[in-house]
């Protein structure tokens, strides 16, 4: 059963919302969500895990749901360093000192690596799903579109009328029409304030560089028919990390959702309907 979002916990960082199943103290796995995207985005994942297993847990990014939003001026531009450094404060708020598997998705992976770097010996392994490699490598004008057409959308249809529009982007034609209704609420919830600091994080983001610093086991997967991160950049990713790419299936970028049972085999998740 996914838990309800857990009151915020305070941190010397600032408060964090989040959900939890199973055990909190043999918490394994902490999964960061995407750019349009809130810990909900998980509920295949947590669903999986009962009171008794080891534990998972599922955040709410800086400016995310409950959490609060990074402490900076209207028009700084984050990098990745400010989300992992609340991501440590965070776990350490919650008295977990163990070496955790980290589970970036989309955007997620840029924080889940630059966490990697900051603090590698508490990172047993990380797990790349459907990965943005951050808009660092491009052109500063195509940079500059990428972030500009994604900020007005928003500005022009706030989250409500953004999620109606690109919550089918994230999934393929054939999903039901309640995974659609899922995604799209969840998107609906993001704050503007946070997103654009995601937003803006993501156009100076560079996941290559992060992983050339690596050392942990990583995993690198997504689905075969994701329009947002297609499978070549995912590969890419992959290649740089030294290992493999793992295919989900004919799924979209949604695939922690879409492709819940790939997904979970890929964790060392119990099967749902397993007792």
């Amino acid at each position: 059963m996914v838990s309800a979002p857990a009151p915020r916990i305070d941190t010397l960082l600032g408060a964090i919302g989040y959900r939890q199943a199973g055990t909190l103290a043999s918490t394994r796995l902490v999964l960061l969500h995407g750019i349009g995207s809130g810990s909900a985005s998980w509920a295949a994942q947590l669903a999986a895990v009962k009171p008794h297993q080891p534990g998972l847990l599922a955040w709410d990014a800086p400016g995310y749901g409950d959490s609060e939003g990074l402490s900076l001026s209207d028009d700084a531009w984050p990098d990745a360093t400010p989300y992992a450094t609340r991501l440590w404060a965070w776990l350490d708020a919650l008295g977990l000192t163990q070496p955790l598997t980290l589970v970036g998705h989309s955007l997620g992976a840029l924080m889940a690596a630059r966490a990697a770097v900051l603090q590698p010996q508490r990172v047993a392994a990380l797990v790349l799903l459907a990965p943005a490699q951050g808009h660092a490598r491009l052109d500063a004008a195509q940079r500059e579109r990428l972030l500009h057409d994604r900020l007005a959308a928003l500005a022009n249809l706030g989250p409500a009328g953004m999620a109606q529009q690109r919550a089918t982007a994230m999934l393929t034609p054939d999903a039901p029409t309640e995974l659609v209704a899922m995604v799209q609420a969840v998107m609906a919830q993001i704050q503007p304030r946070g997103y654009t600091q995601a937003a803006r994080m993501l156009s100076g983001g560079d996941l290559l560089a992060d992983l050339a610093q690596l050392r942990c086991p990583v995993r690198v997967a997504s689905g075969s028919a994701d329009r947002i991160t297609p499978p070549a950049g995912c590969q890419q990713v992959a290649a740089a990390a030294g290992v493999a790419w793992t295919d989900l299936g004919p799924v979209g970028h949604a695939c922690p959702l879409q492709a819940g049972p790939a997904v979970n085999a890929l964790l060392g998740l119990p099967d749902v309907g397993a007792t």
